[in-house]
């Protein structure tokens, strides 16, 4: 029932470590501090919070998700200064901010789409801009330069250089992706089937809707997945132990992490074990199975890395002999 709300809800569980999320707010505290007194001192106090509000939008995607499609260059300066630009003719053109406002934002999204730069906090310079605040209003098209690409710069600087200290979080990602190409990830493993670039690029294709990730981003995370999945041996039941935590290896909602808390002997052939459910499917749940059962459910033993669950090589059946 939880895993099926949080699927509804849209929450994603995938772990990220508390590591990654205190750098993410460092950068974000840098960044919009730069943006505050910049716009402050062209908008004075009046116009500070409105524009603002959209980089405070943009540091979340260049420094919670540095990686991400809608977080890149030439969305973040397409985004915002097309946005700007379509905001402010629309205030004057168009007396009226109810038809204005609403008009700048759907024409930016539309513009942003048709020009490949996608960046949702350009909604909010739109509606800024459209919205005609007297500050606002006496800049004219001088808003666009300043402060919006003045703002637009300062945080894509901020991030290039706050990121670059980070190895895992490089920004712009084309700098992940050489690094990477200098050192290229091992390719599947026997047994699985490379898959293309081409195949990605046509599965993303036949989606017909905006997806923020890429082929590469896939290919790695298949790469990895394949590589990882083919590093150890199976399961054999005598590596079993009391304490430690296992995993079915399954995707999705079938997937469960259970740790064995009792064990029986009752002779040759008829140990048992008790387990509780830990993550997963029937998470806070118990039940008792026979060892060879379990070593036939537990496809690798895994272990709790920060929120992470990790594997952990488990010696196979030709080791143990």
């Amino acid at each position: 029932m939880w895993p099926r709300f949080l699927d509804l809800a849209g929450i994603d569980t995938h772990p990220i470590s508390h590591t990654e999320r205190l750098v993410s707010i460092a950068g974000g505290f840098f960044g919009i501090l730069l943006v505050y007194l910049s716009s402050y001192y062209f908008l004075g106090g009046q116009g500070t919070p409105l524009i603002v509000a959209s980089m405070g939008a943009s540091a979340v995607l260049l420094f919670g998700v540095p990686h991400g499609t809608l977080s890149q260059p030439w969305p973040l300066v397409g985004g915002h200064v097309l946005s700007a630009l379509i905001g402010v003719t629309c205030a004057k053109l168009i007396p009226l901010p109810l038809i204005a406002v609403p008009l700048a934002v759907a024409l930016a999204i539309g513009a942003m789409h048709y020009l490949r730069c996608i960046h949702p906090p350009g909604g909010a310079t739109a509606f800024t801009a459209a919205l005609g605040t007297a500050s606002i209003s006496r800049l004219g098209y001088g808003f666009v330069i300043m402060p919006v690409l003045l703002n637009v710069t300062i945080i894509l600087i901020v991030a290039i250089g706050f990121n670059w200290f980070f190895p895992w979080r490089r920004y712009p990602a084309i700098l992940a992706k050489r690094k990477r190409m200098a050192s290229p990830e091992p390719a599947p493993a026997p047994g699985y089937e490379s898959i293309a670039h081409e195949d990605f690029v046509y599965a993303l294709s036949r989606i017909d809707s905006f997806i923020d990730v890429n082929e590469h981003d896939l290919m790695r995370i298949y790469q990895l997945a394949t590589n990882r999945h083919s590093s150890s041996g199976p399961l054999d039941k005598q590596n079993i132990k009391l304490g430690h935590y296992y995993s079915n290896g399954e995707y999705g909602m079938g997937w469960s992490v259970r740790q064995i808390v009792d064990q029986s002997s009752q002779g040759a052939g008829q140990d048992s074990v008790i387990y509780k459910v830990v993550a997963g499917q029937g998470r806070r749940t118990s039940g008792v199975m026979s060892r060879a059962d379990f070593s036939q459910w537990a496809k690798h033993e895994v272990i709790r890395d920060d929120e992470n669950w990790r594997r952990v090589a488990v010696p196979s059946v030709l080791e143990s002999e």
